[in-house]
């Protein structure tokens, strides 16, 4: 889960690290008072869920309240266009008024997962190279970039962040402070049970002082039960709306830019399903997990989640039948398709318990079913009729 930068500012807040003072505003006029309150050159800048906000126009200085005021009625309300939000954007309907900060350097550090490792553990990135998306730096200077892991069994040490610190080059006067932080941001990313916390830029101010002047953080949504204060710091506007309806009725969802829906039990099936339908020759249209149960009425809305995105011109199901017998998964699809007047081509596979059974009411169904025995079969056929 995904946090503003407002939001994430308030917790890293909370653990003494850094930061300008500042305010959200949700309208030019609560911006300019924001500014006056502040009684200096302000920084106004869109709350999205998406980086490169400045190129976009998202980002302004404002040298006085009234052009505080200015920035924020041209920023709220716009449509705004990164390299993150993709062609369609993203509304902005929340400014962040901030006092502006004098700059002497700009440094990155992130706290993150890394999986690629034999053992799986946390792993702290630091840069020279702050204000750049790391993505850049790493492709066109990885030299500039400092690794440390951490494992979870010995927890954070002050030698990693010595590591980290000796490696970017800057006044040793200053490491007392950039130790502070990084042993802050491990606090925070285990007590709240982050998946990534990044600040970036991390600036070094004239006066010799470190100052967190963006940053975002989102969070493990697994471990949300846990964490009841965050989870309401969710923003559904800021996420896609099947995605948004899918975390409603049960089933894991994200959209993708194919056109072959998927609807699976079972996020490896899953998976196995995607990579088919690319060696197939086509494009999943999403990841659609509808879990262990697989009732009509959870089938019925995973439908009208595939049937709601243009772009999915067939759907693939897999079913394995396990537990659940493939006969009362018949039942349920063709109970769930034709409660929605279904008139995408659909493939069914199904395999598992009482699967002959099962295949047998889908093709005896009025419902325009392709009954597939094998996976790769399966996801042929759905290829092709995605181009039909």
């Amino acid at each position: 889960m995904k946090i503003h930068e407002y939001q994430a500012k308030e917790i890293l807040r909370q653990f003494n690290i850094p930061l300008p003072d500042g305010k959200v505003a949700d309208t030019p006029e609560k911006a300019r008072e924001i500014a006056e309150s502040l009684n200096s050159k302000v920084v106004v800048k869109a709350q999205i869920h998406a980086g490169g906000r400045g190129k976009g126009g998202g980002i302004k200085l404002a040298n006085t309240p009234h052009e505080a005021y200015e920035a924020a009625k041209s920023i709220l309300g716009m449509r705004l266009v990164t390299h993150q939000t993709g062609p369609e954007g993203k509304i902005v309907r929340k400014v962040l008024v901030e006092k502006a900060t004098d700059i002497k350097q700009e440094l990155y550090l992130s706290l993150l997962v890394d999986r690629s490792r034999n053992k799986e553990c946390l792993v702290f990135m630091a840069s020279e190279a702050g204000g750049m998306d790391i993505e850049e730096v790493a492709a066109h200077s990885p030299h500039k970039i400092i690794k440390v892991a951490v494992s979870p069994a010995t927890g954070f040490s002050p030698f990693q962040a010595r590591k980290l610190f000796y490696g970017l080059f800057i006044d040793k006067a200053l490491f007392s402070q950039f130790s502070n932080i990084v042993k802050a941001l491990y606090q925070i990313f285990v007590e709240k049970d982050a998946s990534l916390i990044e600040i970036n830029p991390l600036v070094i101010t004239s006066e010799g002082t470190f100052v967190a002047l963006d940053t975002k953080i989102t969070f493990d949504d697994d471990a949300l039960y846990r964490h009841p204060d965050i989870k309401e710091l969710r923003d559904f506007t800021e996420e896609d709306p099947l995605e948004v309806e899918a975390v409603n009725a049960g089933v894991n969802y994200i959209k993708l830019d194919g056109e072959v829906g998927c609807m699976v039990n079972g996020a490896g099936l899953a998976m196995t399903t995607m990579d088919l339908i690319k060696l197939a020759g086509g494009n999943p249209a999403n990841f659609l997990d509808v879990g262990g149960g697989a009732s009509a009425e959870r089938v019925e809305k995973a439908f009208r989640i595939l049937t709601s995105d243009p772009k999915v011109k067939a759907i693939l199901v897999n079913i394995f039948g396990g537990i659940l017998r493939c006969d009362r998964v018949a039942n349920g699809l063709i109970e769930a398709a034709s409660k929605i007047e279904m008139k995408l081509p659909m493939v069914v596979r199904l395999q598992g318990t009482n699967v002959e059974e099962g295949r047998r009411l889908l093709q005896n169904s009025n419902l325009k079913f392709e009954v597939a025995e094998e996976l790769y079969e399966a996801a042929l056929k759905a290829v092709e009729l995605s181009r039909s």
